[in-house]
This record gives C-alpha cells, structure tokens and sequence, in this order.
C-alpha cells in the first residue's frame, strides 16, 4: 500500500502532485471569488453605462479591430480604457487561476495516456486501480476536475470568466504568461467559456420580478444539458472514466465500512465516496441518460435513505433537482423519494433525534465526563458519537436548501423539502441543540482521550504498582502478623496472594495482548478464591480485593485504549458539510443565543473547533505531496473559518453597543458633569442618583458580555490562533467603525433648509456631528475598563482609519492609477470599513462625507459671492452691507472637533489633490498655447522685446502707457474669463489649506505641546542639514522624511503655499502673461482704508483680491523662482512706467499705480518675499510718495 506513493515511485507521486495541484485550484478559485473587480459584474447602472462600451465579453472576437479603432479615436474612452488597465495585475491572477484549470486536465490526460502507453515500467490503469491509493487517487483527480468546473461557475460565473479572460487577452497581449511560458489562452477560453448557468441569488432576484415577465425570465434560467455539455468541452480515455465509476459504484476505496460497522449506516460510512460518484458520473451521462439498472443500484446502495449530498467543503445538492433531466438517474431516485417512504424515514430519523438528543444532555452534564467515565465506556461513547453525527448529518443537509442548484423553476425538489419538514414537525432548535451537544461531547473527549494518551504509561504502571501492595498486604495479612487484622491464619492464601503479586510483577503494557489475558485470569480467579473461602464474610479483605479488582480493570481499560481511536473520532465527526449550512442557517441562531447567555460562547467554540478539524479534508494530499501551496491553503481555510467565528461573535459588541448607545444619552444629556466647586444646595442636584444607578446597571450588563466572551479560551483554528481578548477587541472595533462610519455619512449631507443659509446649515450640521463623537468619547472613556481595552485609543485609532480610507477613495477621482479597495492599506477584513452608496442628485458628484464636506465648504467660502478679509481671517458676503459669512478661527476649531484631527488633515490632502489635478490640466494647456499657438508666441515675442529694450518706455509709449498695456492685454479678452475663475479656484483651495493649517498648528501647542515643540525642532534640524549636506537625499533619508511628513501634518507644520504640485518646463513667457493677466484686472480693485486691503470696485465683480494673489503665488511656485522675481520685475516696471507718465502729467500718482502697489505689496507679504525685492525694482521716491498717500 505504502509502495504506491514511495518517493521512488514517479508512478504514484506524479498522481499525487496531480491530485495535490487540483485542490489548490479550489482552494485559489475560492479566494479569488472574492476579489473579482465589481466593473466585471456589470450589475449597477453606473457600471454598465460607464464601462460597457470597455468591458467585453467573448463577443468582442468578433469586432476586435473596429472595438480598438472605436478606444483610439475617443479620448474619453482612451482615459477610461487605461484606467480599468491599471487593474491588469489582479486580472493576471484571475488568469492565471483559469490556466491552471487547463493545466490541471491536460496533465491528468496526459498521466492517462503514459499509463496506456506503458510508460511507468509495470504499471498499467488496471494495476494503478489494484492499489489502495492508486484508486483512491485516480478516483480523486477526475473527481476533482469535476468539483473544480461546478465551483468555478458557481463562484465567477460565465459572463464574468469571459470579461475577465477577455481584459487580459487586450491588456497583455495574450501570447505569453508573467512566467514567459507560451500562453494557451485559446484552449482556457474554449474551455471556460460561459455556461449560462446563474447563481442562486441572482436567479431569485429575477425571479422576484413577478407576472409574465417572471415566466419569461424563468425559462431564460433553463440552462439545457447542464452540466453534461460543460464536463464535455474537455475530452479524457473513455476507458479510464468508465474504470474509475465502477470503482466508486462497486468498491469500498475508503474503507469507510469498518468504522460504520451498522447497515444503517451505510450511506453515512459510503457519503464522500458518493459525493465522487455524484461528481463523475457527468463525465459519462450515458449511464445517468439511459442504463437504469447501474442508477437503481447506485441508488440502493448510496442514497437508500438520502438525496442530499455534500459535493466539497458544505457545496451541497439535491439529486431530485440535480437529475431532473437524466431519465434513469432520476426514475432511480423517484424510488426512494415516494411520499410513503418519506413519512416513513422522517418517523424513524424524528425518534432517533430524540433519544440522541437526550443521551447527548446527559453526558454533556457537568461532572458526568472525565478520565475514568471515558476509560469506562469508551465504546459507549465511541457509538453514541457515531449515531449522533449520522443524524446530525441527514437532518442538516435535508432540512436544509441546497447550495448549488441547478433548476432555479424546479418544483419537485421543493415539494419533497417541504413534506420533509412537514412530516418532521422540524424545530431547528432541537438540530441546533443536538450540534451543540455533540461538539461539546466530542471536544471533551479528545481533550481526555489526548491527555490519557500522553499518561497512559505512568497511568497503567501506578495501577499495576497499586495492584501489587494490595495483594502484597493481603498475603501479609493472611499470614497472621498483623494482629490487628483480625484475620485468620492461611498459609495457602498467603501464598496464592504471593504468587500472583508476582505475575502482575512481570506484566508489560508493550505486551498488551499477554498482559491483557494474564489481567483477565487473575480478575477471574479473585473472584473464584472469595467465593470458595468465603472472604467476602471479612469486610476488610472483600474492601480490599474490590479494589484490586478496580485496579487490575484500569489496567485493562488503557491497554484496550487503542491509539487509533482519535482517528476514528475524527472520522465519524465530519462536519465539512456543514461549512456552507453553518453559515447560512445558524449564524442567526448562534448569536441569539450568546445574546441570551453569553456563557453559551463556550459551546460555539466547541462548534468551530469541530468544523476546523474538517480542514484536514482539502490539506492531506497537499500534505502528503509536501507541496509548497500548504501553507497559503492551510490560511485560507483558517482565515476563513476564523472571519466566520468573529461574524457569530460579533453580536456581542453589537448588544454592548446598543446598550452603549443608552449609557451615551444618558452621558450626554441627562447626566451633568461635576464642575470643581459645587454650593451645597446643589449638591442634590448633581448627584442625580436614578441616572447614576441606571448607567450602573448598564454597565454591569457589559460587563457580563465582556465576561462571557473572555470565558472561551484560546483557540487554535486551523493555523490560525484566536485570542479571546483580541476577538472581544476586534469586535468592538468592527462595530464602532460600523457607528463611527454611519454617524459621518448621515451627519454630513447638507440638504437644503428654508430659512438657513447654506453656512447656517454647515455650522449646525458640524456641531451635531461634534456633540455625537463627544458622547462615544465619553463614553468609552467611562467604559474602558469594564471592557477591559484601551477605549480611547481604539477610538482614536479608528476615527482615523476611516477617515484616511474615504480620503483615498474621494482622492481616487484624481489618480490615474486608481487605488483598489483590496490594496488599500487603511481597508481591513477582519474590520471592514462600510461603503455607502453616493448620494442620488448630489450636484458635487462626492463619492462619501469627507468630498460632501469639502466641496460644501467650498461652495460657502465661493470668491464670487464673498469677500476674504486677511487682517480678521474671516469671509464676508460681497453684498451690502457685507455680513460676517465664516470666521475661520471659530468655523475651524469646530470642525477640528467634528472631524478630529485626521479628518483636517484628510481635508488638507483632498484639497491638496484637487490643486494638483487642476494645475496639472491648466498648465498643461497654458504652457502648451504659450509654445505652440502662433498669436500668443508673436505677441509675447513682440512685448518682451519691447519692454526689455534699453530705450523703453520711447516717447509714444510714455505719453499713453495704459493704452499701450491694455493695446496687449485686450488680445486676451477671451481667456480672461476662464482663467481667473481658475485662479481664484486655486486661492480659494489654498487660503482653505492655509486655515487647516493654523487650526491644527493651534490645537497641537494647546492639546500636545510636547510633540509640537519636538516635531518643530526637528523639523528645523532637518531643513539646516538640507542646506548643508545632500545626506538626507539617499533612500533612507527620503524614508526618514516621508514618514515624518504625517507628523508634520498633524501639528500643522507646514506651509501650502511653498509646496510644488507638478513639474513644468520654465519659460519667460509664462510670468509676462500672468503679468497681462494681472494688469488687465488690476482696474476691477480698489483700496479701502476701512479694511486696508484691497476690494472689488462693484458688489457684482467675481474677483476678490486675496484668492486671486494666491492663486497667482501657485501658480509661479510650480517654476523656478527667477518666474516668480520675472513677474514681480514686469509688475515693478508697469508701476514705474505709469507713474513717470502721471507725475509728468498731473504731479500726482493715479489710482491705477496706486492700486498696482498695493497688490504689490500684498504679494511680497502673501509670498513672504523681504521688502527690498521692491526697493530693488522701484525707485525709493515713487514708494515714499505711496507711503504718504496710502495715510
């Protein structure tokens, strides 16, 4: 047997490696279920309407070249196109998985065909089937393409396999893999192509339509010859699929009948051999189409008592609906699912479910199992398991729906579900019950059976050693030298007892079978020498010969104890079947019951080790072939089955928090906080004694789930440990991301109100928001220890992740290369940050609150409507008689409350991203006018000329120097326009940065002095070591820097206005145009003394002076500093040129110089540039004389 698989044997081990890779197909097919891109689904509108015109089916071989020419000529589609590209990595994978499913059958015909050939010396397909393992595995890998194919199409079906192959073909070329092996991508293709096979909740969710257009879509569900014509498109030796289901239909390959020694357990002991049989049966139809015979016998001898079956790991089925199109399959199961033999079973299986749940409450009971209960009915137990979990079995997979079905209209198979549940008069409870009992018994058990093992040795010689002194004290006694025994001199007795204390001396627990005979004789002769000499009338020596007796029967117990009884134990206990139905049909259960009794998690537990000792299902042939895919396959399983234990658990911080939600209210609104000096009057007051009371009991009610929850010990789930204490953590994460998520969604969606203005409503909307953060603060802070975590840390901790993740989704609309839900680094599976759905009619198309938020503060602060004051750092509406709109100080400091640190920070950042895709599209187009469009470059050609010329200004152009500027900047009357509602865009997002900026730096000197101060030095430090030395600029420094920049943001540490968005090539051109651009809308301001800065002339101008000087500064900071001087030397030369001509004319400077150098000065400020960079450039007469006007 063991031949088979010796490492020597390339026969048996390529069959191995075979069989191996097949279930690591599953066990990828698994995982990547999860990960397809929704954009492949097709099932929202947006999709559809978005991508359908990018994402194909096979459809798109047809129209490959007018598809591509039809991308080329759009530039939307182009963007689009290269976007779903980016995704290319996780579609590789996606491919990769599909390829191996070839792989996985061209390598098993291929070893079909070798064996054929004689190419393994002595080995034919008849001598590979003679061996045990050699049928086991042969039967295996057909069994397993099979399963791979059903799983495959019920997981990702048809019309996602072929967008997904179709994305790679387009995006990789699709003649070789990563690997640069040739890629067969044609031969995947036909192979997987679309079935029209739907899963089952799609299918209900048309079915749910109702009326004719039900019965429509109800035959469109029909998928003929399935899955016949789908196990067809890949052909193998006809002969070796006919071999491999007569072994199945004939033999017992398991040896699974010895462990079910009862006939009515058969189909039970023969269930995965069936389960194989069921699978390989597509691959020759014949049988199930027309050879009634074969089906009736396969039938009697597998599914007497059954029709529901366990395909792989809980994919269950129902043959009434599985053969509803093969007529000798199904005409064979008609036999047995007859309405009278029915009632008959359901009577039989409700009895026995009865009685096993009974005895199961028995030995369950506390105190009844332990080590000598165990030793003693070992046997009983072994039964009593054996019955349990074949009705544990049956009434889960015939109770339930199945998994995968095939006939979505079917209505035979729903008639005999319902009869069975009718005639059972099915409580789940009891199922539910008998589960918990036998995993509670099971794990016990083991526990003991594992601890005996380990101290059978120590055990068995304690008894014998035992055994020996009473027998060695008897002797004595019958000797007559203990006076105080009473007994009477017997020589004869005394030494009988001798001798045998003598034998037991020689016994060995490595002989059992002598040892074991030899422990029965004395046994038997103990109780022939009381009865003949009448000892039993002394009851000392009666006393004493029971005990040896008890001794000797330990004895004999352990050495009975066989040391393969746990790998009996672990074979009658399969719970691999209810992988899916667990799920499904009592998590519900599960957790209304711990919200009953939160001591009942010790029980769940005892249910998911049972259900994790099933991983050993899909491991043993990857183990046994030593593969490398172990370790992956191994922690999918575990993490699976440890995502499902935390679902179930997870009703635990759901109840603590709505019990949470009450301490809040009361915390929040009832309860008032103790100031530090209270009159005495008022003491009765503030002691609100009812309250205090109510929040205690509350309280005392979490604690009571905290302690339920940490009585479970912990847990080894297949690889993966469980920490009682880190599940009670992760939970209560899960769920305050679950409110936190929810509370910012629905707290930022700014609805119009009558009667408040837009910023009214924003204020109100943020102090709510506030007040609601404030109360779980508190509260967790109140809480923390009763709970046993570190509260507001995992508050803080939290707020952040979330806000950071819905900052990069809301930054996604910026990036080319998008960030995947599945790469986000903030995004986690054991704690998932919910998504929402973006608001319908949402005229800022945001795609969550932080974008909701950010685009509703641009809207109040908008420089067409307002007016932004520097000296008071406030908004004011540009209206008479000007009303305060938003005061940055007040506005911010409640917004840092609202949204916490991270949530400005976030703020700074997606305003940061919109800055930097606007500049990058404007001053891509700027730059490119300014290079390319034959006006622009000769009339800047011509002007730089000019003015820099030696004799500038001549004489005409001295007279009349506003005509001779505005002669130039009316060529551009068109674009003005455009370009200053994006510059003030700019300004606007930057004064925005600027005030996140000094919010944050406020808070961190008042909140963390501590760190402000460090991260301030330290930041200074750096910027010198910059200046002196290029040592920060290798990797590590660039490492160093980026992860200090987060600490640099959140104690406001930075300056917006100094940070470069782009790269852009530098050109002269560039700071004269922005020169016309501002002197063409210099004569739109004004200085008002009142406020000391400047103003538009008229209510109705969009300009404001402000956002548009800082606009400009971002704008020049994308180039080389000298753009910057260039434009600030052009603006010092037109105040120049302007006031020569104005001095000569009136001896007085005009409002258009004076104008000019305000904005100057305003610039330099707002640059932070020194005043002589315009003592440099204007003569000191000219600002001596503004000097005095501007008094």
């Amino acid at each position: 047997m063991t031949e088979f698989l010796d490492e020597n044997n390339a026969c048996g081990q390529n069959l191995l490696n075979i069989v191996s890779v097949g279930n690591s197909i599953i066990a990828e097919i698994l995982r990547l279920k999860d990960y397809v891109p929704s954009i492949y689904r097709l099932e929202a509108k947006e999709d559809k309407s978005k991508y359908g015109e990018i994402i194909l089916d096979f459809s798109y071989f047809k129209i490959a070249e007018e598809h591509e020419k039809k991308i080329e000529q759009s530039p939307d589609l182009t963007e689009l196109d290269d976007e779903v590209r980016t995704q290319l990595p996780l579609i590789t994978r996606f491919y990769l998985a599909f390829q191996s499913i070839h792989h996985y059958a061209s390598e098993l015909k291929q070893y079909i065909d070798e064996l054929n050939s004689g190419y393994y010396i002595q080995q034919t397909l008849e001598t590979v089937l003679q061996e045990e393992e050699g049928r086991q595995l042969l039967c295996e890998s057909l069994y397993l393409f099979g399963v791979i194919l059903l799983l495959l199409d019920f997981h990702i079906t048809g019309d996602v396999r072929e967008r997904l192959l179709i994305a790679y073909y387009r995006y990789s070329g699709g003649d070789a893999t990563p690997s640069g092996d040739e890629s067969n991508i044609h031969d995947v293709c036909l192979l997987l192509r679309s079935t029209g096979y739907v899963h089952p909740w799609q299918a209900a969710r048309i079915l749910s339509v109702g009326g004719k257009q039900a019965v429509t879509a109800a035959e469109k569900l029909v998928v003929p010859r399935y899955p016949e014509a789908y196990f067809s498109r890949f052909r193998f030796d006809e002969n070796f699929v006919e071999l491999v289901v007569a072994r199945l239909r004939c033999d017992d390959i398991y040896n699974q009948l010895t462990i079910y020694p009862h006939p009515a357990h058969r189909s039970t002991a023969l269930s995965t051999q069936a389960a194989m049989l069921y699978v390989c049966l597509y691959f020759c139809p014949k049988v199930m189409h027309s050879q009634g015979s074969q089906m009736r016998e396969i039938v009697d001898k597998f599914f007497c008592d059954n029709w529901c079956l366990s395909v792989y790991m809980g994919i269950t089925v129902n043959l009434v609906d599985a053969w509803q199109d093969f007529k000798a399959a199904k005409s064979a199961i008609g036999n047995i699912i007859s309405p009278t033999g029915i009632k008959t079973l359901c009577q039989q299986q409700k009895e026995l479910l009865g009685k096993a749940l009974q005895k199961t409450q028995d030995i369950c009971r506390e105190g009844v199992l332990d080590d000598g209960f165990v030793l003693e009915h070992a046997n009983k137990i072994i039964l009593l398991m054996r019955q349990s979990n074949v009705l544990l079995r049956w009434f889960c997979l015939h109770t339930s729906k199945e998994v995968f079905v095939f006939s979505h209209n079917a209505t035979q198979a729903g008639q005999v579900h319902n009869l069975v549940l009718q005639e059972l008069q099915f409580d789940r409870n009891c199922l539910y019950n008998l589960m918990l009992n036998c995993s509670r018994m099971e794990l016990s058990v083991r526990e003991l059976l594992m601890e005996i093992q380990g101290s059978k040795g120590d055990r068995w010689l304690k008894s014998k050693e035992e055994a020996i002194l009473r027998l060695k004290e008897l002797s004595e006694a019958f000797s007559g030298s203990r006076p105080l025994t009473k007994i009477e001199q017997n020589s004869q007795l005394q030494q009988w007892f001798g001798e045998v204390a003598g034998r037991l001396q020689k016994l060995e627990l490595s002989r059992a079978q002598k040892s074991g005979r030899m422990i029965i004789q004395v046994m038997q002769a103990l109780d022939e020498v009381q009865e003949y000499h009448n000892l039993h009338a002394n009851m000392l020596v009666k006393q004493q010969l029971q005990d040896i007796r008890d001794m000797l029967n330990r004895m004999a117990q352990l050495i009975n104890l066989k040391e393969d009884i746990e790998i009996h134990i672990q074979m009658i206990t399969d719970f691999s079947y209810a992988w899916h139905l667990l799920q499904r049909d009592f998590t519900p259960m599960m957790q209304e019951h711990i919200k009953r009794q939160p001591q009942a998690v010790i029980g769940i537990r005892a249910v998911f080790l049972k259900l994790a000792s099933t991983l050993e299902v899909p491991l043993m042939r990857i183990n046994q072939a030593r593969s490398e895919d172990l370790a992956s396959v191994s922690n999918y399983y575990s993490t699976e089955l440890a995502n499902f234990l935390r679902r179930v658990l997870q009703i635990v911080p759901e109840t603590m928090f709505s019990i949470l939600a009450r301490i809040i209210n009361l915390l929040t609104n009832v309860i008032k906080e103790f100031p530090t000096k209270v009159e005495k009057d008022k003491l009765k007051e503030y002691a609100q004694f009812e309250e205090r009371a109510k929040v205690a009991q509350l309280t005392n009610s979490i604690a009571v789930f905290t302690k339920g929850i940490l009585m479970m010990k912990t847990t080894l789930v297949g690889v993966i440990e469980l920490d009682p204490k880190q599940l009670l953590e992760d939970g209560i994460r899960k769920e305050l991301v679950n409110h936190l998520a929810n509370a910012y969604n629905l707290g930022l969606i700014f609805t119009p109100e009558k009667g408040k203005t837009p910023v009214q409503l924003l204020q109100q909307k943020l102090q709510v928001l506030a007040k609601t953060i404030e109360g779980y603060r508190r509260s967790f802070e109140y809480i923390e220890d009763y709970l046993r975590v570190q509260g507001l840390r995992i508050l803080l901790e939290e707020t952040q992740r979330i806000i950071n993740y819905n900052v990069e989704k809301e930054c996604n609309a910026f990036l080319k290369n998008k960030v995947q839900e599945w790469q986000s680094v903030h995004q986690s599976q054991i704690i998932p940050i919910p998504n929402f759905a973006p608001l319908q009619g949402d005229p800022s198309n945001s795609n969550n609150f932080i974008g909701r938020l950010a685009h509703e503060i641009l809207r109040c602060t908008e420089p067409r409507q307002t007016i932004f004051l520097d000296l008071k750092n406030t908004w004011y509406e540009k209206k008479a008689p000007h009303p305060e709109i938003l005061a940055g100080s007040g506005f911010f400091g409640m917004m840092r409350e609202a949204i916490a640190p991270a949530g400005m920070v976030g703020l700074e950042r997606l305003y940061a991203h919109m800055l930097a895709d606007q500049l990058k599209r404007y001053l891509e187009r700027l730059q490119r006018n300014l290079t390319s469009d034959r006006m622009w470059v000769d009339a800047l050609a011509s002007l730089t000329k000019e003015l820099e010329a030696r004799d500038f200004p001549p004489p005409e152009v001295a007279k009349q120097p506003l005509k001779y500027y505005q002669a130039y900047t009316q060529r551009w009357l068109k674009v003005w326009p455009t370009l200053l509602d994006w510059v003030l865009a700019l300004g606007q997002k930057q004064l925005l940065r600027q005030q996140i900026a000094g919010e944050l730096s406020f808070s961190s000197k008042c909140d963390a002095k501590l760190l402000e101060n460090t991260a301030d030095n330290l930041n200074r430090a750096l910027l010198l070591e910059l200046s002196l030395s290029k040592d920060l600029c290798n990797e590590q420094g660039v490492g160093l820097l980026t992860e200090l920049q987060d600490i640099f943001l959140y104690t406001g540490n930075f300056e917006p206005l100094e940070q470069v968005f782009i790269t852009t090539k530098n050109t002269h051109n560039v700071s004269l145009f922005l020169f016309l651009f501002t002197i063409a809308h210099l004569g739109r301001l004004q200085h008002s003394k009142n406020t000391d800065c400047l103003l538009p002339k008229t209510a109705k101008d969009v300009i404001d002076c402000v956002p548009f000087i800082v606009g400009l500064l971002t704008i020049l900071q994308q180039f080389h500093r000298n753009v910057k001087m260039l434009y600030i030397s052009y603006l010092s030369q037109y105040v120049v040129t302007l006031s020569e001509a104005q001095l000569m004319d009136k001896e007085i400077l005009g409002p258009e110089v004076v104008t000019a150098l305000h904005f100057l000065q305003a610039f330099i400020h707002t640059a932070r540039l020194p005043l002589n960079v315009l003592e440099q450039r204007i003569p000191n007469i000219l600002l001596s004389e503004f000097e005095y006007l501007s008094k």
